[in-house]
């Protein structure tokens, strides 16, 4: 620290952001932001674009100085314009949120491809979202995919939970759900709330087609037991209950459950009770699972299970 402190005060604008950047960490000496600034500020008006675009993020936040957007962009640009890509892409965000500059969606496009194409996660994440909403851009899916997946293989949680999202809905990609939660699991590994509450909402819906297709297998086997006479008047009134549940048929469930009802016999009647007890708790998962449609699609039919079972 000593010797960085020497260069420092010897005039070195290497030496001047170092410092500058250990007063704003903490790093070998107290933190003091406007000790950083003042580093920063000697540095940058030597050119040196690190601390330019640090003197930038300073005015941007009030650390050290008073808040001003306008002196922010302009140290932004000056930092920007020789390559450095943080400052390229805080540049883009002000252009972006028209923060201390005219709001311009295409600058701030242009500014995040410079940062972005020199593999600034941040600036790639910006990009894909600006691809993703049209911002300065004609809208592209794919083209929203290619650079958040760009941006999240760096580890920004940000992005991540974009791609997840992307797969979960099948923008710019086939539809995946295991990718979905993969992307989503990487997100929400780094405190990213939404990509946890992402997650829930896709394993409800994994559960949900799991007893859906459990129904349809089960209303398969009842399209063979249906017109057989023989079969207990439960059963086939419990296949039924099945059907209703995957085809929402209720027609046909009436006229099975018409027929086992003709065919009569008290042995039957637990039996049936049964079936439609197991009915009425799968339509109630598909609640506990979060599929409404699923619910609100077979709530008649849990009704219907539910007022047979008081009658007998």
């Amino acid at each position: 620290m000593t010797e960085v402190r020497n260069r420092a005060e010897q005039g070195d604008a290497g030496a001047q952001y170092l410092l500058g950047n250990c007063y704003e960490e903490g790093v070998g000496v107290t933190q003091d932001y406007p000790q950083a600034v003042a580093w920063y500020r000697k540095a940058a008006e030597q050119g040196n674009a690190k601390a330019q675009s640090n003197l930038g993020a300073s005015y941007e936040h009030g650390y050290g100085v008073t808040q001003d957007y306008q002196q922010a962009v302009a140290w932004y640009r000056k930092a920007a314009e020789q390559g450095e890509a943080a400052a390229q892409s805080n540049l883009g965000l002000s252009y972006a949120s028209g923060h201390g500059v005219a709001q311009d969606y295409p600058q701030a496009l242009a500014w995040y491809r410079k940062a972005a194409e020199q593999g600034y996660a941040v600036a790639q994440y910006n990009l894909g979202v600006s691809y993703a909403q049209g911002l300065g851009v004609a809208q592209d899916d794919k083209q929203a995919l290619a650079w958040s997946r760009k941006a999240a293989e760096q580890g920004y949680a940000s992005a991540q939970y974009n791609l997840g999202v992307s797969y979960a809905q099948g923008l710019g990609v086939a539809q995946d759900d295991k990718q979905a939660l993969a992307w989503y699991r990487k997100a929400a590994a780094q405190g990213y709330a939404s990509a946890q509450t992402n997650i829930d909402a896709v394993e409800a819906r994994q559960r949900a087609s799991l007893a859906t297709d459990k129904s349809t297998s089960i209303a398969e086997d009842f399209k063979s037991y249906l017109d057989v006479q023989t079969h207990k008047p439960g059963v086939i009134a419990g296949m039924c209950g099945a059907y209703a549940i995957s085809a929402s048929d209720r027609p046909l469930f009436f006229r099975a459950y018409a027929s086992a009802d003709a065919a009569g016999g008290e042995a039957d009647i637990a039996e049936f009770k049964n079936m439609a007890n197991g009915v009425s708790k799968e339509v109630s998962d598909y609640r506990a699972a979060g599929d409404i449609e699923a619910f609100n699609y077979n709530v008649e039919f849990a009704k219907f299970a539910c007022k047979y079972i008081k009658v007998i």
